[in-house]
């Protein structure tokens, strides 16, 4: 039994037995103490209060880990091959033995402490507001032949649900073949970000001197590793306050001063614009940028509470296709084939301005539907979550015994 003792208010973590099998390159046991301490606890100190119990031969979603830890006194159920199982419990001290039995398979009859049991779905809901989608949180037990099939499914739930056309449509596969090599050879996810932040540097050097074809070709693998590098830290539970900064300084910051040197490099090619044409060009572009990325904080930060992208289909749909940085590089890529670069830079002036329009459209309306029809809800969380203090039926009979190492 491996024990992880915690600070003061915080609960303790107990895992229960020692599966082999690893997931994503890192061990069950070691898996589970990086989700405790995403959760925010901190893995040092002592033990007092309550404590956390987990089988270690099932793998948790994150969500169940954070939504675990908040609710004392709870006993998780996972379901297989019909039959109710529990798998974690957080509980008092003084509920502590009879819930290590509970979990290991013994039956206890009237001993058995009043416990809340909740499933996966009860206690963790199905809406992730941080990667804009629904999807149910993943509770599978950890066998040889299942591994592959659950670090696929934890890949494709570190995806967001709504993104841009290329990393939706384009980036999954390869990027979770580079996920898998990275988490083999231990490459962490703040590696993938260095080098994704010198494709910035390179990309833009390209572009000033006129080189857009192999600027292209840094900057698609920038928008590859900038997608490889969430990926990674999600499935392997290693992110960092400083590659999170990172992450999101570089794809807010970056985007209009390419447009910038793209500028600066046709002054040396055959089609070079006029000086008034290009810096008027730039100025939109800088300045519709800057009104959409305004016009999305100011919805999600100061009206909604959530994404404008998720409050109804078609903000969804625009978001695949609007004039982010990668519908942007098709645009560069398509003038750059057909010979005619200014052309691109031209187009994604226009389309800055369009959907910057778009967006600031949808917070108007969005301040509209607030002032007349109340609060607004995403689209994409239209099921009720349960709450994990709701008092839920008996679980039906258990089976499986973990070995208690």
């Amino acid at each position: 039994m491996s024990v992880v003792r915690e600070s003061t208010n915080t609960p303790g973590l107990r895992i229960l037995g020692d599966c082999p099998v690893p997931v994503w390159g890192i061990s069950s046991a070691e898996r589970l103490r990086r989700q405790v301490r995403a959760a925010g606890v901190d893995a040092t100190g002592g033990l007092h209060g309550s404590v956390l119990l987990v089988r270690s031969d099932y793998v948790y979603d994150q969500r169940i880990i954070n939504k675990l830890i908040a609710a004392r006194n709870t006993l998780l159920d996972a379901t297989d091959g019909g039959a109710s199982v529990p798998v974690a419990a957080h509980v008092d001290e003084t509920h502590l033995d009879a819930a290590e039995r509970m979990l290991s398979g013994e039956s206890l009859g009237a001993e058995e402490p009043s416990l809340q049991r909740v499933t996966a779905e009860t206690l963790a809901g199905a809406y992730i507001e941080e990667l804009l989608k629904t999807e149910a949180p993943v509770l599978r037990q950890l066998r040889p032949e299942r591994r592959r099939e659950i670090e696929k499914r934890l890949f494709d739930g570190s995806y967001k649900g709504v993104t841009d056309v290329v990393t939706k449509y384009v980036w999954p596969i390869p990027a979770r073949w580079t996920v898998r090599l990275c988490s083999n050879v231990g490459i962490r996810p703040n590696h993938v970000t260095l080098v994704g932040l010198s494709c910035v540097f390179i990309t833009t050097a390209l572009f000033a001197f006129g080189w857009f074809g192999l600027g292209l070709v840094f900057a698609w693998l920038m928008t590859f590793l900038d997608t490889v590098d969430g990926k990674l830290a999600r499935v392997t539970i290693d992110s960092s306050r400083l590659g999170h900064f990172l992450d999101k300084i570089v794809d807010i910051v970056h985007p209009p001063f390419w447009y910038l040197a793209w500028g600066i490099g046709l002054s040396s090619s055959s089609t070079p614009l006029p000086p008034e044409q290009f810096y008027t060009l730039l100025l939109v572009i800088f300045i519709g940028y800057t009104v959409g990325r305004l016009s999305e904080g100011a919805f999600s930060h100061l009206l909604a509470g959530f994404s404008i992208f998720t409050w109804q289909r078609f903000d969804s749909s625009f978001r695949m296709i609007m004039a982010r940085r990668n519908p942007c590089l098709i645009v560069l890529t398509l003038a750059l084939i057909v010979g005619r670069p200014d052309w691109g830079l031209i187009l994604v002036a226009g389309w800055t301005v369009l959907s910057s329009a778009i967006l600031l459209t949808r917070l108007f309306q969005g301040i509209y539907h607030r002032l007349t029809s109340g609060p607004l809800h995403p689209w994409l969380n239209t099921s009720r979550q349960s709450s994990p203090t709701t008092e839920l039926p008996a679980a039906p009979a258990r089976s499986g015994r973990p070995t208690i190492a």
